[in-house]
């Protein structure tokens, strides 16, 4: 949630940090998509139809941890649909999907189909395919595509569950905790600032803070939304609060124990004395060595992570404690949520063209190969009960397993898509003691209040 991030919202989630691709011409090597030479005779505008028979359609990938998966997803969806050719673009550096999407109506050219956070699905729904139609909807898992939905009409497909805490080296902690490390013993602050000491006291860092905003921002800070009640209508009424200008922030409970968990985080940051000057490849790469025994991000971070773990390590999930009370919600609970969402324009993409890219999502539902794709190759938990595969890495399984065990908190899917830029912004300002926790509070509130 990727994004959450995302961003779930994700995301989400280390999708800002990948390079744009752009198929060329009939030049296969600047683009991994490019599968044929069908694409010889294909426009270089992405809506454009190629002669004949044959369709180029585009997608537009807002998880950029899967770009390579999806280039060789579109490679074997070609060998299956010859006729068809399926470029992956991505959203620049420093973008949103909302962001990218919207330049690119605005110049004229979309991409037949676009990977949006779900808060962002709505704010297109006049330009996008209905696809209540489409098989798939009957198999999505419950509430899939309830956020979706609007006139009693679903506008996006459900591509990922994703969820997000505190990613522990199981290698990294068991020699911390010297033997087989419980992570259900993690249950208040005090357990995970005494797991903290015990990490440092066997030779490794603690943790590591990722700074990017979209971190803190679109996941970290969210769970004082979400961590406000089990009952969504509850924190649906926090939210309107927040919106009135009417919520207190400062004497929030729940906002006062996530923070507090982040002070913690802080004193254990092995980049505490440059807070910022992290980037999302460090994280996984400091995790996946041994070099540090946690880090806060999502099961998205999966490929990143076993690229670097030459040992081929076991890895898992802690909730993000927010008090001492370990009844308190939150507090064993995972977040996790359905995040990202493609969506089919239908504004300037052909009747040929979307009727390819229903193919396409069809293909990643009920082909081998398709399937293949989403849990093997991709990493991603899917949203389909049809869908049996079970999860290829130990990040997913972990997730699985919390959601299993009715152990999961709502992710936050819906927030404004400035949010996760301008309240992570204020979130990097704290981590750098630039600001205080009142001021932090003061920017959120203000932020909210000006949300139009």
């Amino acid at each position: 949630m990727k994004r959450i991030i995302k961003g779930f919202q994700l995301s989400m989630l280390a999708l800002i940090f990948v390079m744009a691709v752009t198929a060329c011409g009939g030049n296969a090597s600047n683009s991994g998509s490019s599968a044929s030479n069908t694409a010889e005779k294909a426009n270089s505008s992405g809506n454009e139809s190629a002669v004949g028979d044959e369709v180029k359609i585009t997608l537009l990938n807002s998880k950029g941890e899967i770009q390579t998966q999806l280039e060789d997803a579109a490679k074997a969806f070609h060998e299956d649909n010859p006729a068809i050719t399926l470029e992956i673009q991505t959203v620049p550096g420093g973008s949103s999907p909302f962001e990218r999407a919207s330049t690119m109506y605005a110049s004229g050219n979309p991409p037949t189909m676009i990977m949006l956070d779900t808060g962002d699905v709505e704010k297109f729904k006049d330009r996008i395919l209905d696809l209540s139609g489409e098989k798939w909807n009957a198999d999505a898992v419950a509430n899939a595509t309830d956020l979706t939905s609007f006139d009693g009409k679903n506008f996006a497909f459900p591509l990922a569950i994703e969820g997000y805490g505190f990613i522990y080296n199981k290698a990294v902690v068991d020699k911390a905790v010297g033997g087989s490390f419980d992570p259900s013993t993690i249950k208040t602050t005090a357990d995970l600032e005494n797991l903290f000491k015990q990490i440092e006291a066997s030779g490794k860092k603690a943790l590591v803070i990722s700074p990017m905003d979209w971190s803190l921002g679109a996941h970290y800070l969210p769970l004082a939304y979400a961590g406000q009640n089990k009952d969504m209508a509850e924190v649906n009424k926090f939210m309107d609060s927040l919106k009135a200008g009417t919520a207190d922030l400062a004497n929030n409970k729940v906002f006062n124990g996530l923070m507090d968990t982040f002070d913690l985080m802080m004193k254990y940051n092995m980049d505490q004395k440059s807070p910022l000057s992290g980037v999302y490849e460090r994280g996984p790469e400091v995790l996946g060595k041994g070099e540090v025994g946690i880090w806060f991000m999502g099961n998205w971070a999966w490929p990143q992570i076993s690229s670097f773990d030459t040992a081929n390590g076991q890895y898992g999930f802690l909730p993000v404690p927010i008090s001492s009370n370990p009844d308190d919600y939150g507090n064993q609970e995972i977040s996790s949520a359905v995040s990202k969402r493609i969506v089919l324009d239908k504004e300037k993409s052909t009747p040929e063209q979307q009727e390819a890219a229903k193919k396409f999502l069809n293909w990643i539902v009920y082909e081998q190969k398709g399937q293949d794709f989403l849990v093997n190759k991709a990493s991603i938990i899917p949203a389909f009960k049809n869908i049996t595969l079970p999860a290829a890495d130990p990040l997913g399984q972990s997730i699985q397993a919390y959601i299993a065990n009715g152990k999961s908190e709502q992710s936050m899917s819906t927030l404004p898509a400035d949010h996760w830029s301008k309240v992570g912004a204020s979130m990097q300002k704290y981590l750098a003691k630039a600001g205080d926790r009142a001021t932090l509070a003061a920017e959120i509130e203000d932020y909210w209040k000006n949300v139009k």
